[in-house]
């Protein structure tokens, strides 16, 4: 697929105080593109608009608030005068035994991930028909293949996956195209947040290659950027993730049988792995909801 270029095209990217988001405006910017931040963290925002190349500007909102999301989309177009591409980025994530979850912690890693994704989506598919632009949907692994102690993760990235599929097929004859983006464990203060749970860490790490290591993150954003730029249906933050998809049928067994076996050796810990939203991203999210409470 040829690649367009970003020069002049406007980008919005949520979750993009930090990680994933905040590497991708840079690179984005850098290839010329003006961008809208979006995220929970206004200092951080701000700081990360202030280093961009190119023009920006940034917004405070919840992915998850309809009014609020509207109220950007609709402040994005007057600011910069269309919307050629967006990038739902924004998640979090929690970890540990369903049976043990914190039902909280464990329903807002769905509404960001899932619901945030289709609300960012509402909101910006008016603009992007004007464009005939590019929703890039970021899902994980964890849309691919099932783990134990993730059921909140796997639940809502594979729920984001096929909410993707199906926006696809609905709007493609208007000329927007949607992708997916896979990423597998990637540097990002959640992949560190979840690995200060020792469990977690260790079940992480007795995953089979290449699924077992943490990638870095300038590499995976790359890729991301080739994507939007070939405004790819499918789009992997790391090489061997594309290989996945021809395996994926047979995952849930496997995973079934080596989780059955991991689960029983990691029963007598389980008891103190942490059920709260992970990393610096959670932290804000559980701040935003305090505030707001």
């Amino acid at each position: 697929m040829s690649r367009s270029s970003l020069e002049g095209q406007v980008a919005v990217v949520t979750g993009a105080a930090r990680g994933v988001g905040e590497l991708l405006a840079r690179k984005l910017s850098a290839r010329g593109a003006r961008v809208a931040l979006v995220g929970l963290e206004p200092e951080a925002l701000q700081e990360v608009s202030e280093r961009l190349h190119t023009d920006s500007a940034h917004w405070h909102a919840d992915v998850t608030d309809h009014e609020a999301m509207a109220r950007v989309a609709r402040e994005v177009k007057e600011r910069f005068g269309k919307v050629d591409i967006v990038v739902a980025n924004a998640g979090v994530a929690a970890g540990g035994p369903f049976v043990d979850s914190d039902p909280v912690a464990w329903r807002r890693v769905i509404e960001v991930n899932l619901i945030g994704g289709a609300v960012t989506a509402r909101a910006f598919l008016p603009v992007l028909t004007e464009s005939r632009g590019y929703f890039l949907q970021i899902a994980s692994l964890a849309a691919i293949t099932p783990a134990p102690m993730m059921t909140a993760y796997c639940a809502s990235k594979s729920g984001v996956e096929a909410f993707a599929h199906c926006l696809r097929a609905e709007v493609g004859h208007k000329g927007v195209k949607v992708g997916v983006g896979y990423l597998s464990w990637t540097d990002t203060d959640m992949v560190r947040g979840a690995d200060q749970d020792e469990v977690m860490r260790d079940l992480r790490r007795s995953l089979p290659w290449p699924a077992n290591r943490t990638y870095p993150l300038g590499p995976a954003v790359d890729r991301i950027v080739a994507g939007v730029e070939r405004r790819s249906p499918h789009v992997y933050a790391q090489w061997w993730l594309r290989g996945m998809q021809g395996t994926r049928g047979y995952l849930p067994g496997i995973i079934a049988a080596v989780g059955q076996r991991e689960m029983r050796r990691f029963e007598p810990r389980l008891s103190g792995v942490s059920t709260g939203l992970v990393g610096a991203g959670g932290a804000a999210d559980e701040k935003e909801r305090t505030h707001h409470a």
